[in-house]
């Protein structure tokens, strides 16, 4: 069916309820720099009884304009119910703008897209839904995607498509992370002897609070495996919800890490990954005191010196509540690569973003 068909002139007096199929621009006299010049309707705008004064005091006796055809939705109507079809948890939607409807996070957390269905949407034709790259963190109030259709009127059905696909699951959501209390055990003899001072810890109390989740404990030991095992299962004892180690996690013989971390009895799932910097990274389970699993982190020495790491990759996601398989460290490996910019942006950058 072909849309544009539907466009005509008619009086002013005539036009209410009919769609704008143009900007109507307002210029407000003033000397020199002070005149204003701006629209005071913008295509697509539904014409009301209101607006027919305006209209005529800027000399429009006649518009072009449209007629909504049966079977048809108007774009603000049409990015209404595409913007919340898409929405799922903690995603609120702002007013539309020149046919278009954001949607907001409704809090801080994990940006979560289905990105397989959003390919499916986004192949209907004359169709537009657009989002942030998923598993990144996002602040409440910042835009993560924004939903329009092409055309000033296009056919309901077609948006009725889109509609269902998006109701198989949620397409656009925003998970709130859960406070953890987080014990670190570092390793390293130059540390624990006191021959260099640990910049470890600071660094993750930082990285912690700034996720809401607390280092509560820093326990330093030795290389020998004996005692970092013994520092692993004191933090589990202090009721730790999550175990990070640091130091000691390179193939070098005297770095034992991740002996340790399995002779404490955890069960790693990955210890090497496709993302730089991080390939030494370690992640597993391992029983608290009340014999619940929880995460146990081995940090490579990069997550103390840059910004972005493997660590903001992988952590927050722990922190949601999702379970990261040996396939979702996997797929780190597109996008995985930093380019160490001399100022470092990110969110706002292509590391960790693959396909």
């Amino acid at each position: 069916m072909s849309w544009t068909s539907q466009q005509r002139e008619i009086p002013v007096t005539e036009a209410v309820g009919t769609i704008l199929c143009h900007d109507i621009t307002r210029i407000v006299p003033g000397p020199g720099p002070c005149r204003s010049k701006g629209p005071l309707f913008r295509k697509g705008h539904v014409i009301t009884k209101a607006d027919i004064p305006k209209l005529l005091r800027l000399g429009k006796e006649h518009i072009f304009a449209f007629d909504l055809p049966e079977g048809g939705l108007h774009e603000n109507d049409a990015a209404l119910r595409l913007a919340r079809a898409a929405s799922g948890q903690n995603i609120r939607l702002a007013e539309p703008v020149e046919g278009r409807i954001n949607l907001v996070a409704g809090i801080s957390g994990l940006l979560k897209v289905d990105a397989a269905r959003l390919l499916r949407v986004n192949s209907l034709d004359q169709i537009a839904l657009a989002t942030l790259h998923t598993n990144q963190m996002v602040a409440e109030g910042q835009n993560v995607g924004g939903a329009r259709v092409v055309p000033l009127v296009i056919e309901e059905e077609r948006v009725a498509r889109a509609e269902d696909i998006c109701a198989e699951a949620p397409l656009v959501q925003v998970k709130p992370l859960r406070p953890h209390r987080v014990g670190v055990v570092t390793t390293g003899s130059e540390v624990y002897s006191g021959r260099i001072k640990d910049g470890f810890g600071p660094v993750l109390r930082e990285k912690f609070a700034r996720l809401g989740s607390e280092v509560f404990r820093q326990v330093l030991v030795s290389d020998h495996v004996d005692m970092t095992v013994a520092g692993i299962r004191l933090v589990l004892d202090q009721n730790a919800d999550m175990v990070v180690l640091t130091g000691g996690m390179s193939v070098d013989p005297d770095d034992r890490t991740p002996l340790a971390i399995r002779q404490a009895g955890a069960e790693i799932s990955v210890y090497g990954t496709p993302v730089f910097p991080g390939a030494m990274f370690l992640i597993g389970r391992i029983a608290n005191a009340q014999g619940v699993m929880v995460p146990v982190l081995g940090l490579p020495g990069c997550v103390m010196y840059n910004r972005a790491s493997i660590f903001d990759l992988v952590v927050p996601r722990i922190l949601a509540g999702e379970e990261v398989a040996r396939e979702d460290i996997a797929a780190l490996g597109h996008g995985g690569f930093c380019v160490g910019c001399a100022e470092c942006r990110y969110p706002v950058c292509p590391f960790g973003k693959g396909g």
